[in-house]
Parts: C-alpha cells; sequence; structure tokens
C-alpha cells in the first residue's frame, strides 16, 4: 500500500473510532445522527491541503455513501444574498426518503475544571482559544437556523425541497482530554467513551522521563496511537516542544511507555 494511502487509512480508522460527543438529545436538543461503519476501508484521494475540518468532511462523504440506504443530495451548500456569503450546510442527504441537513463537526476539547461551572463549560479548546459553549451557540443561533431563510429556501426550492420538511441533525465527534492528575474522571452528560487522553505541562510531564515521544502532524490527530512513529527521547523532545509553546501552542503528543503502553495527550502552555 502507498505510504500516502496507508496514512490516509489509518486517519479514517482513528475518525471512525472517535465517538459521538454525546447520546441523542443530551445537549442542548441537538439530535446526534447515528451511523454505524459498515467498514474500515478507505478507497478515495483526498486533498492534503484541506485544513483538518475539511478533510474529515471528505470521511464523512465516504462513510455516507458506503449506506444504502442513504443519498447525499448535496454538500457544502453556500447559502448567498445577493454577493454576500450568510453561510454553509454542511450537508443533505435523504435517509429513508427523509431529507435531514447535517452539520458535520469534529473537536479536541480539553476538560479544565477552573473554566466554568458544567461538563459543557469546561470543554475547551488546547490552545484556550474556543470552547464547547461556543461551537454549541454558533450551531444554535447560526448555523442551524440558516436553513429557514429565504435565502436557503430559494436554494431549496431549486433541488425540489421544502425546509419544512427537512430535519436537522448533527454529527459531532470529539477527542476529550482530561488533566492528568483525573485521569479517572467520569462525565455524566457527554459521552465518556471521548476521554481518550490527559493534558499535562512541562512540569507535570518529568514524572514520564523514561518514555519516549512522538509529535504528529494535525491530521495524524487523528490517529490511533501506534509504534511504528519515530520516537524522541524525553530531552530532545523538550527541545522539540519548546518552539511550540513558545508560539502559544499546545501540541498533541503520543508517549510510550517503558511497557509500551501508548498514550496521546496534550502538552499545554497555559498551565
Amino acid at each position: 500500500m502507498h505510504q500516502k494511502t496507508k496514512e490516509i487509512q489509518k486517519r479514517y480508522e482513528g475518525f471512525l473510532q472517535t465517538p459521538s460527543l454525546w447520546k441523542n438529545k443530551a445537549v442542548y436538543k441537538l439530535n446526534q445522527f447515528k451511523l454505524n461503519p459498515r467498514a474500515s476501508k478507505i478507497n478515495t484521494e483526498i486533498d492534503e491541503k484541506l485544513r483538518l475540518g475539511k478533510y474529515i468532511e471528505r470521511f464523512v462523504s465516504y462513510q455516507l455513501k458506503q449506506e444504502t440506504d442513504l443519498e447525499i443530495l448535496s454538500e457544502n451548500i453556500q447559502i448567498q444574498q445577493e454577493k454576500r456569503t450568510l453561510g454553509e450546510l454542511d450537508c443533505i442527504l435523504l435517509k429513508d426518503k427523509q431529507p435531514i441537513h447535517l452539520e458535520i463537526i469534529y473537536k479536541f476539547y480539553v476538560y479544565d475544571n477552573s473554566v466554568g461551572e458544567t461538563e459543557i463549560e469546561h470543554c475547551i479548546g488546547p490552545n484556550r482559544k474556543d470552547s464547547l459553549v461556543e461551537k454549541l451557540t454558533k450551531l444554535k443561533q447560526k448555523q442551524l437556523p440558516l436553513l429557514y431563510s429565504a435565502e436557503c429556501n430559494t436554494y431549496l426550492k431549486s433541488i425540489a425541497l421544502n425546509n419544512a420538511d427537512i430535519i436537522q441533525q448533527v454529527y459531532f465527534k470529539a477527542q476529550l482530554f482530561v488533566k492528568i492528575s483525573n485521569t479517572n474522571k467520569k462525565l455524566k452528560m457527554l459521552n465518556n467513551d471521548c476521554i481518550v487522553g490527559f493534558y499535562s505541562n512541562q512540569k507535570e510531564l518529568e514524572q514520564f522521563s523514561d518514555c519516549k515521544f512522538h509529535i504528529p502532524n494535525k491530521k495524524d490527530w487523528l490517529q490511533i496511537p501506534h509504534k511504528n512513529v519515530d520516537w524522541l527521547l524525553f530531552n530532545p523532545f523538550k527541545i522539540a516542544t519548546k518552539i511550540y509553546l513558545e508560539r502559544h501552542f499546545s501540541p498533541l503528543c503520543w508517549i510510550k511507555k517503558p511497557n509500551g503502553a501508548l498514550e496521546k495527550f496534550f502538552l499545554v502552555w497555559w498551565e
């Protein structure tokens, strides 16, 4: 298998194994789209220049096309008012003849008890620039209401649909990382299966001085850690990550412990 194809395959497998961030309508009454993967093999070319969000949309598109009871009607629909773009609908599909507007989201969050008071408020981006609350608010107030705009209805009529007949769902997957001192954290509203690792500052990382490390590129954040990569000893790893932390960027890293166990973690700059 070609190396690029192997990388796409590993990323796709990681994407498939990432659970939905909540079940049913547990959060903000946003209904999670249910899709059980039929096959873990992917056979498609994806532009490596795509940013991660658009890259993942290609995975979802491929996954949807494997389903016999689904039909994609349109994807990445720009809704415009004269020359101004109001927003974009990720996907409109038919499932068992029911039209669905599907918004696709894939996020990486650290669970920080010091932020807010609820589980949802505790989930923030590893660089503290975004949060789950912000994303949910944008979905509820901007992205989903776009379907009911006059401009969107004009587009829907062009594909023989009416917004009154369309239900809205989200395909919201996420990887969660808990504080290194709280790795037994149990969630009540969000999906515990989304917890895939921990986050740590440099000082806390000293306890792993006998371990080896790897810094994957951003698209490989999707991958499940495996041993077939270039590993760094502790001191070279500290040197390699210094430039990230100085730029206030928290890299996602892999750790290989002396017993061979592999884990993901975020090395954060802000603690």
